[in-house]
């Protein structure tokens, strides 16, 4: 691959202006972070977002298959060549030097991006539920906590819980956008329980027996919390003001959808500007 001639600068602004069209909170909670973390941050998010994009988004399987192989290469030459190709591996060269990042943590989420992009996934084993959320969510956590500055075996223990708890809320908020889109992320084991007989999504939404799995599912992401507290309590407190405050959000998220029970999945559960401030708030004192 040629390499890129964009200067690091060139880079990070259209690094940024990814980030700014997202339209999402992320930006503003990383605002804690100095500048070079912040900016690695807002790189990593610019290259999750750029691979779930391929993987959802494609017209064919043949360009999405060629899409993430070429982001495979790309990764692989940034951490094994040192070549930067484009502005998300520019922005992101300095990084891996930085926070000692893990070539690993981003081919396993390309690897997460292609197991949705592969099959429909619908009502995995939990087993294979588990390995989606460690691609996707808690890989994305062990390069967020080495930015984050606390790349210790507590650090990667906050990212292996708290990755799974945000990405398990996620699925519990998800549900009818993702049946929507022929997905259903509840569990096998969570829908046999429940006694739901059907396996696809929409008529599983419509099961009154839902809020019996979806509760299931959210006893899951609750120990997944509790352990990412004890966790966190451990890790170093300074660095991990992000990942704390990530906990908050989402955990209030989860308490707020075992209160609607699940009774209108298509109801979309958030928090008000109060609350969201108030997290951010607490982030930075406790």
């Amino acid at each position: 691959m040629t390499p890129s001639s964009l200067t690091y600068n060139e880079a990070m602004a259209d690094v940024r202006a990814r980030v700014k069209a997202a339209q999402t909170s992320f930006a503003s909670g990383m605002g804690v972070l100095p500048i070079p973390r912040r900016e690695a941050m807002y790189a990593l998010y610019a290259f999750c977002r750029e691979v779930d994009d391929i993987a959802d988004d494609s017209p064919t399987a043949a360009i999405r298959e060629s899409g993430l192989n070429l982001w495979r290469e790309r990764i692989h030459d940034l951490f094994q060549n040192g070549q930067a190709t484009d502005s998300i591996t520019v922005a992101l060269k300095p990084a891996v030097t930085l926070f000692t990042l893990a070539e690993e943590d981003f081919q396993g989420i390309i690897e997460g991006m292609e197991m949705d992009a592969r099959e429909t996934i619908c009502a995995p084993s939990m087993e294979k539920l588990d390995l989606y959320c460690d691609h996707v969510a808690s890989a994305v956590g062990r390069a967020s906590v080495r930015i984050f500055g606390d790349p210790s075996t507590k650090g990667m223990k906050v990212a292996y819980h708290l990755g799974r708890a945000l990405q398990l809320t996620n699925i519990l908020r998800d549900l009818a956008e993702d049946a929507q889109r022929g997905r259903l992320y509840l569990p096998e084991e969570c829908l046999a329980q429940a006694g739901i007989a059907s396996r696809e999504p929409l008529v599983v939404l419509a099961d009154p027996a839902l809020p019996v799995a979806c509760r299931a599912l959210a006893q899951e992401a609750t120990r997944h919390f509790e352990e990412a507290d004890i966790a966190l309590k451990r890790a170093l407190w300074y660095p991990m003001r992000p990942a704390r405050a990530m906990r908050r959000y989402y955990g209030a998220i989860l308490v707020r959808l075992l209160k609607a029970d699940w009774k209108n999945p298509a109801q979309r559960i958030s928090l008000p500007l109060w609350e969201k401030i108030l997290i951010a708030l607490r982030g930075l004192i406790e």
